[in-house]
């Protein structure tokens, strides 16, 4: 499903960047800065896009192996997209 997902995304940001970028990054200051980019050139747009779909997954895959990457990724605002999707989530005490 994951390979298929990011098929698909790859698609809807090809047609229109900002699309791409709210369904990776929400709403927030990405997506402003996306939607500035577009309307200034269509390719600065689509690099910025892109950019930011492959911090998100490859944020997203060293999450799954667990690595964790205590660098922020420069020109990204996103928790989201700087996390791989995941939050640092909670260590649960052992039952005993």
């Amino acid at each position: 499903m994951g390979a298929a997902s990011a098929i698909l995304l790859v698609i809807i940001t090809m047609i229109l960047p900002p699309a791409g970028v709210y369904a990776v990054a929400g709403c927030g200051a990405d997506l402003l800065i996306n939607i500035c980019m577009t309307l200034l050139g269509v390719l600065p747009g689509h690099l910025h896009a892109f950019y930011l779909e492959y911090v998100y997954y490859d944020r997203k895959e060293q999450a799954r192996e667990g690595r964790f990457s205590a660098s922020r990724a420069p020109g990204i605002y996103s928790e989201r997209v700087q996390n791989g999707g995941h939050g640092y989530g909670t260590i649960v005490q052992p039952v005993q």
